[in-house]
């Protein structure tokens, strides 16, 4: 990307950073230039220092943290969209209260502060503002939750704006968009800091990549050059075709709904569905389209809905506080926001471990020497999982979410977005584990994704949702050569896209998950 603003002066700059937590150093001795008009992007594994960076142009840092070096902003504001945007958003507060509260800090009256809001969410790429504006955040889903972060920042003005993983999590649709989006940021004059494991998105947006590795700056360059060295993510290979066995988990006219203040509103429509011992089922969509809750509505976590959830022949719970323990165990389910999941005052080994004690009846020093060991395997050493999980990145606490889950030993595990903010080896490493699990140990997988490489080549089956629907399902190579119908068409048109619609033209669908 060529931009005639690459020598105005710069709106942001780090000199010789370097932060230090229980005396070890997350960042060592990085600088950073951020012109306006330009994307700057940081990539590089989980726990290389690309967050701790870019939150460093807020002002913010670790608690506890012993921080060196300069950093400044030269008065401009820094908006900030976090990996987890459920983290930034008030969940006592309807979103309009809380972009209102923002927009009225520029004065003018109630009218035009609303349509300041209305435009910054049109802006942010949520087509049908006034409906978002009437729901809480934990009834959109996590795409749309980060688009009411990035409205905030419009409404604050901002200079500067650091994009934390923005693509991650997101279906082919909707990233487009959100390419296209920080596209037109950059050309309105915002200097974006990107932060990203999506290669791809960094490859079309970026005019400036750094690689971190170690909390130091070990290359920068265009993206040609830089991206050039790093591994690629490829999925584990295609499953070999195989009989399907018994039905382990199966739902039933499963119809799921949300509270809104106009009363209920239907996010599952009479979904039947089933996953056999063994097997992996896939379940995409665009963001919106029900995904997120069908998983939550099979794990117990939500109990708003008429149907069946069936455990091997038995009907659950619809809540889990009314489920037995060895049900308990047997469903599993890992979040994709793992921050929110974990106890921020007690080490994560020691949460992990609970697991096996609370639901196995493991011995507490058992469970820990088997906890620190599925984390070793997933790449958290015991030195790391110790820390609180304020002491580790996205990735890392995503890992130690997938193996507090499985020291239940569970049947049925729910993956949803588990690869997302994920570097590709580590990406990589989890499928082909997940891969081997339900070969070996016959764990059935409802494998919630955006991801559409690792769908076709981890899952037997695909299920495609829209707007609470399923709408095509069957197996990999069926819907990948033959796709009949327009949304699944839609999803593999958008991913295999060289070039993002830089146009605007494109339409999330605005449902909760």
């Amino acid at each position: 990307m060529t931009n005639p603003r690459a020598e105005a002066a710069p709106v942001a700059e780090l000199r010789e950073l370097r932060v230090e937590v229980d005396g070890r150093p997350v960042v060592d001795g990085i600088s950073l230039t951020v012109h306006p008009g330009r994307v700057t992007a940081l990539v590089g594994p989980s726990g290389s220092g690309k967050t701790t960076t870019g939150r460093a142009l807020l002002g913010e840092y670790p608690e506890g943290a012993r921080v060196s070096g300069t950093v400044r902003t030269a008065g401009q504001a820094v908006g900030y969209v976090p990996q987890h945007p459920a983290t930034a958003l008030n969940p006592a507060r309807r979103v309009g209260a809380l972009l209102r509260d923002i927009a009225r800090l520029r004065g003018g009256s109630r009218a035009e502060s609303l349509e300041r809001v209305r435009e910054a969410l049109r802006r942010a790429q949520l087509p049908d503002p006034d409906e978002v504006l009437r729901r809480y955040p934990h009834q959109l889903s996590g795409g749309q939750q980060q688009r009411v972060v990035l409205a905030q920042a419009f409404l604050l003005g901002a200079s500067v704006l650091v994009a934390d993983e923005p693509t991650t999590g997101q279906d082919a649709v909707t990233r487009q968009g959100i390419v296209a989006q920080l596209a037109t940021v950059a050309r309105d004059g915002i200097a974006v800091v990107l932060l990203s494991h999506d290669l791809d998105a960094v490859r079309l947006l970026a005019d400036e990549v750094v690689l971190l590795r170690d909390g130091r700056v070990v290359d920068r360059g265009t993206p040609a050059s830089v991206l050039s060295v790093l591994p690629h993510q490829t999925p584990p290979a295609d499953p070999v075709a195989r009989p399907r066995g018994a039905v382990r988990l199966e739902t039933r006219g499963l119809t799921a709904r949300h509270r809104t203040a106009h009363g209920p509103l239907t996010v599952l429509d009479d979904v039947g569905l089933s996953v056999a011992a063994g097997e992996c089922l896939a379940v995409v969509g665009r963001s919106g389209s029900g995904k997120t809750t069908l998983g939550r509505c099979l794990a117990g976590l939500h109990a708003t809905y008429r149907g069946e959830v069936v455990l091997d022949g038995t009907a659950l719970a619809r809540s889990l506080r009314s489920r037995r323990r060895p049900e308990l165990a047997a469903v599993q389910y890992v979040f994709q926001d793992a921050k929110s999941a974990f106890d921020e005052y007690r080490p994560v080994l020691d949460q992990v471990a609970r697991t096996a004690v609370r639901l196995r009846g493991t011995a507490k020093e058992e469970a820990r020497r088997t906890a620190a060991r599925v984390l070793a395997d997933l790449g958290l050493p015991e030195e790391t999982a110790a820390r609180r999980p304020g002491g580790l990145s996205g990735g890392e606490l995503q890992r130690a979410a997938l193996a507090r889950a499985l020291l239940a030993e569970p049947k049925v595990l729910i993956c949803d977005e588990i690869t997302s903010g994920l570097d590709a080896s580590t990406r990589n490493g989890i499928l082909t584990l997940l891969a081997g699990l339900r070969r070996r140990e016959g764990l059935s997988l409802v494998f919630i994704t955006h991801d559409l490489a690792a769908a076709g080549a981890l899952a037997d089956r695909i299920a495609v949702l829209d707007g609470g629907r399923v709408v095509e399902e069957g197996t990999a190579r069926e819907l990948f050569e033959a796709p009949r119908h327009l949304v699944t068409k839609a999803l593999l048109g958008a991913a295999d896209a060289e070039e993002p619609h830089l146009d605007g033209q494109w339409a999330p669908d605005p449902r909760p998950a």
